[in-house]
């Protein structure tokens, strides 16, 4: 179903270059898809759709959760390498800001993973809330191969996810992880049971988490960002505040009407 989006990206998501959004409007997800067969190799200009494109679905009351996978039963090899050196010498240095997209969306974003997920796709995938996979994934960032190295926040993630031991080794050295590794490393949150049950498992992400208050859910992204990327005291006094603004909406009161009545919440986001 189309959207009508803001006249300041219209140009920008006109022409969407190896990607496609859909809205799914009776379960409340925003699909983006990666879809450049057959590897579904991400160019220059995808990674500023990809933002506008989350942005546009984080305005949409409609979109409740978004999902972001790729086409033909993979995520995704990484990105269109060949064409780096026609990229201006100045003009990638904020990658980060594009494909941490996710992070800043205040809406809970699943990255759905098959096969390959790789440079730009696996950063992509770090800068989600959750990370869902098939037993067969494989992720790394294997920049260092070709001379080069992640420049989309890849490289910062995973050491303050899995640690810089870990990080060193994995990026340094360009390693190949499988799906059961990386979950061990904390890079995966949840691996589905066999190649056909990750639909089953995203769908039940999705309905478990439009199930709750989204005015507590995005404090909780934001107060939980918050712990990862700054001190103690500041991600405390985060989530006080967060916790004293949600006292006085409809959602919280509902959440405690419905627990003393023993019945289902429903929420309206107010």
């Amino acid at each position: 179903m189309e959207r009508d989006y803001s006249e300041r990206r219209a140009r920008l998501l006109r022409d969407l270059d190896g990607l496609r959004a859909e809205v799914d409007v009776e379960r409340g997800i925003g699909h983006l898809i990666l879809d450049r067969p057959p590897l579904n190799i991400v160019s220059y200009r995808a990674r500023q759709q990809i933002r506008g494109l989350i942005e546009a679905m984080d305005e949409d009351d409609e979109i409740g959760v978004i999902v972001i996978r790729g086409a033909n039963g993979v995520f995704t090899s990484g990105g269109d390498v060949k064409s780096f050196p026609s990229i201006p010498k100045d003009g990638m240095s904020d990658l980060a800001d594009d494909i941490g997209a996710p992070e800043r969306c205040t809406k809970p974003v699943i990255a759905a993973l098959e096969k390959y997920c790789f440079g730009v796709g696996f950063e992509l995938a770090m800068a989600c809330d959750f990370r869902l996979a098939t037993a067969e994934c494989q992720v790394a960032l294997p920049e260092s191969a070709i001379g080069q190295m992640p420049g989309s926040g890849g490289s910062v993630r995973v050491a303050r996810i899995a640690g810089l031991t870990r990080a060193k080794d994995m990026v340094m050295l360009g390693k190949r992880l499988k799906a059961d590794q990386a979950k061990d490393w904390g890079l995966l949150t949840e691996i589905a049971a066999d190649g056909y049950a990750l639909d089953a498992l995203v769908s039940d992400y999705v309905a478990r988490l439009n199930a709750l208050a989204p005015i507590s859910l995005r404090a909780l992204k934001r107060v939980l960002n918050s712990a990862y990327d700054t001190s103690l005291k500041v991600a405390l006094d985060v989530e006080g505040h967060s916790y004293e603004k949600i006292r006085s909406t409809e959602d919280y009161l509902e959440g405690i009407n419905a627990f003393a009545e023993k019945r289902k919440p429903v929420y309206k986001g107010r």
